[in-house]
């Protein structure tokens, strides 16, 4: 058995195959039993090489000198043979052909970005070999003949590209992409791979059966912590709550307020106010434009709120009907799912979410098939993620504070109900305020949009994260300056972390080459993107996780230690980025390869230094 040339990780030359032409690649790895060597495409496209159409990235500097040097001497046989007017110029086949595959061969190589999935099949006795020549006469006739040429040559390669052929010792298709079809379409004079249907491959949350279970389990989780932080003793010994008579937990009033609500909110996002910018290209090439104007619709939905104060509205109704709104909400996000899978079977394919085609009802239903599904341009998912639940979030916990206040007979909040809404007020504004950096964030560039967000957005984010204030109406707890003062300061330090790490990451999304971001060190990968290996993101792999869970930590700790309950959100949401996280490393693994493994050995720990 011959001996591995080329090591893991070294940058070679690899032929593309059905071509002449050489790109730079990564070697991934080697198949001793089929002698074929896996290599990467900076497009992050990978194939399987043969070990002859791989060549060290040295190799062809030494062919073009004597390629230029044979060149040099057949241009002087040329110019000394006489030429008469009056005399038929043959053309030169084995001369015109040679020139006119360098100058198809510049332009294919443009285009080979744009074809990572095709396979090209050389046809014998073609027309294009057959009827196309270049002469030599003149340099302008020569350049002239060889845009024709490119253009016959596009169009053959158009006829002549397949899906599967037999007998090639080549896969030009990902590895995960078997079987898939291909096809092409024309943009703008270029050839382009046209998405297609492409089937989910790896089943997150258990599969069907997982998320059937979540779908029944998270509303019930809701109404149980509900009624039991309503409850005078919160214990956990107490668990399971008293159930109220089921009348109770519906009411029509509930369903129609968070149905104006979320009007509203969506009346505020239609106003023509704040820039608009485009979204990261998603996997069928196309970028939307989305419009930024959250934080001013947070503002109009501030003085909307102290208007109806000052009319003598009394925000109490929110804590004595929280458990009728929560189930109002879950009915509203179950029908708004069913919507969006009904509409998801009428879009084109390539609007399609990778994760959420599987073909089964269950799971496609919870995760989500279309990606960016969008009623002209209404984005359901852009909006939702941001504007009813994060906004609706901050009302609940201003009427709890009232409530606080009315029920234990204070005339100002208590000083735990006012660190707890101050920082969570700060975490909303926040999200808001920095709005264009969800454009880059896994549920909006990769998640379809289905039950699983809108349940996620509409209900569980407002109802689940007010626990503390919630809980605090009936549980008051006085805290002391200097423990507030500690607990403002881990606050502080988690805000700092996690803004920090966010602004960098996005910062060098935008522009890799700002000169402010010039010291930050970086690892190359084969897709043309730098991994950040300094800064916030050389702590740990993933530091805006950890300051999220330091504010989480913070939020929880003025409700006191009597129960766990107001601590139930820092435990799931630990849960979750831990999930979440184990996510981002499966796809990055995926996507940088061997770039991703040199900067796991960088950057040892995931989120929590020394520890995880």
């Amino acid at each position: 058995m011959p001996a591995k040339m080329f090591s893991d990780g070294e940058m070679v030359m690899g032929r593309w195959p059905g071509s002449q032409l050489y790109y730079e690649v990564q070697v991934t790895g080697y198949n001793k039993s089929t002698q074929l060597y896996a290599v990467k495409y900076k497009d992050g496209t990978e194939l399987n090489l043969k070990e002859s159409d791989v060549k060290p990235l040295n190799y062809f500097k030494t062919k073009k000198r004597s390629s230029s040097q044979q060149r040099s001497r057949s241009r002087t046989r040329s110019r000394s043979r006489s030429r008469s007017p009056a005399r038929t110029q043959t053309p030169k086949r084995s001369t015109s052909r040679g020139r006119e595959t360098k100058k198809t061969v510049q332009k294919e190589e443009v285009q080979k970005k744009d074809l990572p999935a095709a396979k090209f099949v050389p046809q014998e006795n073609s027309t294009i070999n057959r009827s196309v020549s270049v002469t030599d006469h003149k340099e302008e006739e020569e350049n002239n003949t060889t845009k024709k040429i490119y253009r016959v040559v596009e169009h053959k390669i158009r006829r002549e590209i397949v899906t599967d052929q037999p007998g090639l010792p080549y896969n030009l298709r990902t590895k995960k992409e078997e079987g898939k079809v291909v096809e092409l379409e024309t943009k703008d004079d270029h050839l382009y791979i046209k998405k297609q249907v492409e089937g989910t491959h790896e089943w997150e949350f258990g599969g069907r059966i997982g998320v059937f279970f979540i779908m029944f389990f998270l509303p019930i989780a809701l109404i149980l912590l509900l009624l039991m932080c309503a409850q005078e003793d919160a214990s956990v010994q107490n668990f399971p709550p008293p159930i109220p008579a089921l009348e109770t937990l519906w009411s029509s009033t509930s369903l129609g307020i968070f149905v104006l609500w979320f009007l509203f909110q969506a009346l505020l996002y239609l106003l023509p106010i704040g820039k608009i910018v485009d979204g990261v290209p998603l996997a069928n090439g196309k970028k939307l434009k989305y419009r930024i104007n959250a934080f001013y619709a947070f503002l109009l939905c501030g003085v909307a709120v102290a208007a109806a104060l000052y009319n003598e509205l009394k925000l109490i109704y929110i804590y004595n009907n929280l458990l009728q709104l929560a189930i109002s909400s879950m009915v509203f996000s179950f029908v708004l799912g069913i919507y969006l899978y009904v509409r998801s079977w009428r879009v084109p394919a390539d609007e399609l979410a990778i994760g959420g085609n599987s073909g089964s009802f269950v799971y496609d239903f919870f995760i989500g098939r279309e990606l960016n599904p969008r009623i002209r341009n209404f984005d359901l998912k852009y909006f939702c993620e941001l504007r009813p639940g994060l906004m609706g979030w901050v009302v609940i916990n201003l009427g709890l504070l009232f409530a606080e206040m009315e029920f234990q007979h204070r005339d100002v909040p208590s000083l735990a109900m006012i660190l707890v809404n101050s920082f969570q007020l700060l975490y909303v504004i926040d999200a808001l305020w920095n709005e264009e950096a969800i454009l880059t964030t896994m549920d909006i560039v990769h998640d379809g949009f289905g039950y699983m967000l809108a349940f996620g957005d509409l209900v569980w984010v407002p109802f689940t994260y007010s626990l503390q204030a919630y809980y605090l109406v009936n549980h008051p707890n006085e805290l002391s300056w200097p423990v507030a003062l500690m607990i403002i300061a881990l606050n502080t330090v988690g805000y700092i972390i996690f803004r920090g790490a966010n602004s960098q990451k996005n910062a060098f999304r935008r522009n890799p080459q700002d000169p402010k971001l010039a010291h930050l060190k970086t690892i190359p990968t084969a897709t043309g993107k730098n991994l950040i290996v300094s800064g916030w993101w050389g702590f740990v792999r993933h530091p805006n996780y950890l300051g999220d869970l330091i504010m989480a930590l913070a939020w929880s700790l003025p409700c006191g230690f009597n129960h766990i309950i107001p601590y139930f959100y820092i435990i799931y949401f630990t849960c979750l980025l831990i999930h979440r996280e184990a996510r981002d490393e499966h796809l990055c693994r995926k996507k940088y390869g061997v770039a991703w493994s040199k900067y796991c050995q960088q950057v040892r720990y995931r989120i929590f230094p020394y520890i995880y």
